[in-house]
């Protein structure tokens, strides 16, 4: 235990150097390129997941919270974690029997017959197959022991990691290190809590008691505890052997369809979503129905969002790229105080990419990957949910192209949303008046209250004028280019200097009685004279663009 904090410490030195270094161009032989450096992050983010895994439980979770938050990590880093499966050796068959009577006491003889042989095995607990008096087949989800000891000494070590960060004044500013390391400790602390779970299998089950092609084990409440948690036996198929299920007769286009429509009804219809639907946790029973297991990490949208969500489809599906940029301010999805324009322009490229038909195979993939190009070291706030919905409704493309060639998520996420985009009492003959009419409306409300706004933003700068707040910017180009070589070729001279009295001292060091010390200078102005290429580089490059005609004139 005293050498496990030196590791984490180590791996989070190495991770910062490692970014820091990604991110000098100096360091890529043969010059630095977009191809390049998305090569080299893509080791690096192997390498992390792979650092993740051998940590154990508390940062195999760790990695799945940070996938959710491209905003502080690239998109590299983000998608690797986010493929964080904890495939981890099973713990003795003794140690189960002994926490089972720990936690259950005399209701453990109510299991009559417990498997040895685990039917899988994962960073937080383990799952064996039962069977109880009743007759009733269960499986038991059973806690490693020692598991909380060990988290809470991990997450401590973070805590004091992330408040080293935080006070970086580059890796600090604009990010909440301490925020984001006190929430994962907040939702990894809570996951050890099996009772939390049983609850969230339960509302997730009561949301499709009346959906006979879905199925969620229910909950045995009297052998469940903080540390064990009793579910129904629900055997199936894995969701992805499409050959298994064409040999059980089932359709796999049927299946994918089935997939799709049920995480679009938990978002659209309940707001509670299973926030980790990966082929692992999907399965496929011998009636076709569509199985959920493992409810350890949920979602839900928040009331402002779901409020607002029907104003979002409607703006969406008229490719109002600043209307639902508006939308998503107001449902807090988009920090106050961000600059619109860049969100606005990457919107509508986004709707223009997912609503021009012929639609592309991989489109929720793509735009997530543009999301995350948007938000990595920008100031947005995105929140975690609505990541994971992205990246649920990519898993569920992804799943739905192996199982069906001509898949559509677009086509199946028709009928859900149109409710949302059309008025209660339009009716079918009238549609095309009904959206016309309804566009018009739009537009006048919207023309109309930017009209009744006019007064209010005259009476707010006249305000800031008597105030002597408002301010203008005028920005000059050729002023700002030679502002900007003035400021490089002080910096290259100054680094001549540095690098002139190093060969100086190098030079007597070399005549002296220990010339083994002339190391010292050479090594010191090794690093000074990259940056000073790097600088000569940059002054050549800004020499070549004023050559060009046109530039900087008026």
């Amino acid at each position: 235990m005293i050498l496990r904090p030196l590791r984490i410490w180590w791996l989070a030195l190495a991770l910062v150097l490692g970014l820091w270094w990604d991110g000098q161009g100096w360091t890529y032989p043969g010059g630095v390129s977009a191809e390049r450096q998305r090569r080299r992050q893509r080791r690096r983010a192997r390498w992390l997941t792979q650092e993740f895994l051998a940590l154990g439980s508390a940062f195999i979770k760790l990695g799945q919270l940070l996938s959710a938050r491209p905003d502080v990590l690239p998109a590299e880093l983000v998608e690797e974690l986010a493929t964080l499966q904890d495939r981890v050796p099973a713990f003795p068959f003794t140690v189960v029997q002994d926490l089972l009577e720990q936690e259950l006491g005399e209701r453990c003889s109510e299991i009559i017959d417990l498997e040895p042989e685990p039917l899988g095995s994962a960073s937080l607990a383990q799952v064996h197959r039962a069977s109880l008096r009743s007759g009733r087949q269960v499986v038991l989800k059973v806690q490693r022991p020692g598991l909380e000891r060990t988290f809470r000494l991990d997450l401590e070590v973070l805590q004091q990691v992330a408040g080293a960060v935080q006070r970086h004044p580059r890796w600090g500013r604009g990010r909440d290190w301490i925020g984001i390391a006190q929430e994962c400790r907040r939702v990894l602390l809570r996951e050890l809590d099996f009772r939390l779970e049983a609850e969230h299998a339960a509302r997730f089950r009561q949301q499709f008691l009346d959906d006979p092609g879905i199925r969620i084990p229910a909950v045995v409440w009297e052998l469940s505890t903080r540390r064990v948690l009793c579910l129904d036996y629900v055997p199936g198929i894995k969701i992805t052997d499409r050959q298994a299920l064409l040999e059980a007769g089932i359709v796999p286009a049927a299946v994918a369809e089935k997939g799709a429509a049920s995480y679009l009804q938990q978002l659209v219809r309940f707001g509670f979503f299973h926030a980790d639907p990966h082929p692992g946790n999907l399965a496929v029973a011998a009636d076709g129905a569509l199985i959920y297991y493992d409810f350890g990490m949920m979602g839900q949208l928040s009331s402002r969002l779901r409020g607002r969500l029907g104003s979002m489809v409607r703006a969406a599906a008229s490719r109002d790229a600043a209307g639902l940029v508006g939308e998503l301010q107001q449902a807090g999805v988009i920090a106050p105080g961000v600059d619109p324009g860049p969100v606005r322009r990457l919107v509508r490229l986004m709707l223009e990419e997912a609503l021009t038909p012929p639609f592309s195979a991989n489109v929720l993939e793509r735009l997530s990957g543009d999301l995350y190009d948007l938000v990595y070291g920008q100031p947005f706030r995105l929140p975690p949910e609505l990541i994971f919905v992205m990246r649920a409704l990519s898993t569920f493309e992804g799943v739905g192209r192996s199982l069906d060639s001509g898949f559509s998520l677009v086509a199946i996420a028709r009928p859900y949303l149109l409710p949302l985009m059309t008025s209660s009492g339009s009716g079918s003959g009238d549609r095309f008046g009904n959206e016309l009419f309804n566009e018009i409306s739009r537009q006048a409300a919207e023309v109309g209250s930017r009209a009744l706004g006019i007064p209010k933003r005259l009476d707010d700068s006249l305000a800031r004028i008597e105030q002597g707040d408002l301010q203008v910017q005028i920005r000059a180009g050729e002023t700002d280019r030679l502002l900007r070589r003035l400021a490089l070729a002080q910096q290259a001279a100054g680094q001549s200097m540095l690098l002139a009295g190093l060969a100086v001292a190098a030079a007597l060091l070399a005549a002296s009685a220990r010339p083994a010390l002339v190391a010292i200078p050479l090594l010191a102005g090794l690093p000074v004279g990259l940056s000073w290429l790097k600088l000569q580089g940059r002054l050549k490059r800004d020499g070549r663009i004023d050559q060009l005609p046109g530039v900087g004139k008026s």
